[in-house]
Formats: structure tokens, C-alpha cells, sequence
């Protein structure tokens, strides 16, 4: 009986041994399968390997005509933040514009061309349809006009802004300009035809 006792208590204060133990193949199978599906989902679902995400630039380059210039630029960062805050909506903060919504303002002659006749434009509105770079584009209602609660100054800076970004280059447009102009059409509320704006040179 003391044998049994000693024997037991020996066995019972004896430290805890850790041993090897073989991994169930199935258990490393789950886990590969579980790993294999995570990263199908992450290539579907997560953003680094959507093309869209990158699009329309195609190289650093490209990109860098969207840039604001470093220094110097207050006229276009305040004509960014009313662009983003007024035009965008329609326009898109790319300057492509909506089909049926709006045209783009990438490349467009109305853009580019003379001050006296884009300047017209956001003070008063405009109907379509309206050719921009060798497209027709027709949207529903007239465009408002967008640019006549803003001061003259406001107004130069969006134009402005439109006519240097995403690959623009154009002269700038003052706030003296803006405010010829919305002397010279005072009164006048019914939008513009584009026929009527090639008049203007």
C-alpha cells in the first residue's frame, strides 16, 4: 500500500513532457485551400490590381499634366476648389464630362478658344447639342447658368483652372475680362446657342 503511494505521488509531481506530434495532411490542406481562396478574393475585390483604379493615365508623365503647379498657383487651387464645388457634378473632376449630361472640357475648342466667348457661357448657360472635338453632344436641359452668382474674380479662377488642367494649356483669364463681358451681356438670361458663341471671337 506505501509502494502504491509513493508510486503515486512520484508519478504526480513528475513534470509535464512536451512530445512531436504529426500534423493531420487534411488540416494543412484546409489551410492551403483557405489561403488560395483569400487571395483570389483580394485579387478580385481589393484595389491594387484594378486597372480602373489607374484610369485614364497610362504613365507618370500623363499624370503629371493633371498637377497643380508647386508654387505660385493660389488663382488655381482657389478655381480647383469651385470647379470640385460647381462644375464637377457634370462634368466630373477629370474633365470628361457625362454622356447625355454634359460635354468634356479635355481638349475642347470652347475651352481653348478666346476668353470672350467661354467666359459667356457660365454667366448665362448654354443649350445643346454642341460639338466639342469632332463629337456632337446633346443632354437634356440647358445648362444654367453656373457661373453668375460667382464674382468676377471667382469666375477668371475656374476658367482659368479648366484651361490648364488635364493636359490644357491655355492663357489665363482675369478678372477684368469677366467683368467686360458681364457688363456687355447685362440683362440677357436666356441661354446661349453654340451657334450664337462662334460669333465671338
Amino acid at each position: 500500500m506505501s509502494a502504491d503511494k509513493s508510486t503515486f505521488i512520484a508519478n504526480d509531481q513528475a513534470e509535464p513532457r512536451a512530445e512531436l506530434a504529426t500534423v493531420p495532411i487534411w488540416v494543412i490542406i484546409l489551410l492551403a485551400m483557405v489561403l488560395y481562396a483569400g487571395a483570389l478574393y483580394f485579387d478580385e475585390n481589393g484595389a491594387w490590381f484594378k486597372p480602373e483604379v489607374y484610369a485614364p493615365y497610362h504613365s507618370v508623365a500623363q499624370l503629371d499634366n493633371y498637377q497643380l503647379p508647386s508654387a505660385g498657383n493660389e488663382r488655381l487651387q482657389n478655381g480647383k476648389r469651385l470647379f470640385d464645388q460647381i462644375c464637377a457634378l457634370c462634368h466630373n473632376p477629370d474633365g470628361e464630362g457625362k454622356p447625355n449630361q454634359a460635354p468634356p472640357f479635355v481638349g475642347s475648342q470652347w475651352v481653348l478658344g478666346t476668353p470672350d466667348r467661354l467666359i459667356r457661357i457660365p454667366l448665362v448657360g448654354l443649350q445643346s447639342p454642341i460639338d466639342v472635338a469632332g463629337k456632337t453632344y446633346s443632354f437634356a436641359s440647358s445648362m444654367p447658368a453656373m457661373g453668375a452668382a460667382l464674382s468676377d474674380g471667382d469666375l477668371a479662377d475656374v476658367l482659368t483652372y479648366m484651361r490648364s488642367s488635364w493636359g490644357n494649356k491655355a492663357a489665363p483669364i482675369t478678372a477684368d475680362q469677366v467683368k467686360a463681358i458681364r457688363a456687355k451681356i447685362a440683362g440677357r438670361t436666356q441661354p446661349w446657342t453654340p451657334e450664337e458663341l462662334m460669333q465671338f471671337q
